[in-house]
């Protein structure tokens, strides 16, 4: 085969598998979808309504406040000795006028006690009755308050073109005008 004959056959190929892939089974050279730019144009926006919804948001808060306690008072604090020892000494001087002998050293004894208990109970009573020491501590808490925004889930969209007026939602605010494909679809019939 000369070398005209295969130039001449392969371009014969080339152009018939070109047709058969252009062609679809009902003979029509194109698929539906249009890629280009020129198939773009732009359309008046008529109206724009803002999807809006309530979200509910918890904000911790730290509140404070003052709160105020009398200081425990021990049973053996330094703020008692004085009403110890006095009615320690008065009890010694009770006890000493009871009983003879043997039986006067353990009155004194008995009274010492028995003085010192009643002395320390009249001195805690009273720094309760005056509450002496009171001091102020201040509590805090976390609590969360509740309150209520408003947030844009998106916008509904109503734009007109070539007359007719159609609507679609968009997650953003478009402005006076939109962009739309055009896509023109020819009818059996």
């Amino acid at each position: 085969m000369s070398r005209f004959n295969r130039v001449l056959a392969g371009a014969a190929g080339l152009a018939l598998a070109s047709g058969a892939a252009l062609a679809d089974s009902s003979g029509n050279p194109f698929d539906g979808r249009y890629d280009r730019e020129d198939d773009l144009d732009f359309a008046e926006v008529v109206r724009v309504e803002p999807i809006r919804r309530q979200v509910r948001v918890s904000e911790p808060v730290r509140e404070c406040w003052q709160e105020t306690h009398a200081v425990p008072d021990w049973p053996f604090s330094s703020n008692h000795v004085g009403g110890t020892l006095l009615g320690g000494a008065i009890g010694t001087v009770v006890g000493n006028q009871i009983g003879h002998g043997r039986g006067k050293d353990v009155a004194r004894v008995a009274g010492a006690l028995i003085g010192g208990a009643i002395g320390h109970r009249v001195s805690v009573d009273r720094a309760q009755q005056r509450g002496d020491e009171l001091r102020s501590y201040e509590r805090c808490d976390v609590r969360y308050r509740d309150s209520f925004v408003e947030r844009i889930d998106g916008y509904d969209v109503t734009y007109e073109y070539a007359g007719r007026e159609y609507i679609t939602r968009m997650p953003y605010d478009p402005g006076d005008r939109i962009r739309v494909r055009v896509d023109v679809t020819p009818t059996e019939g």
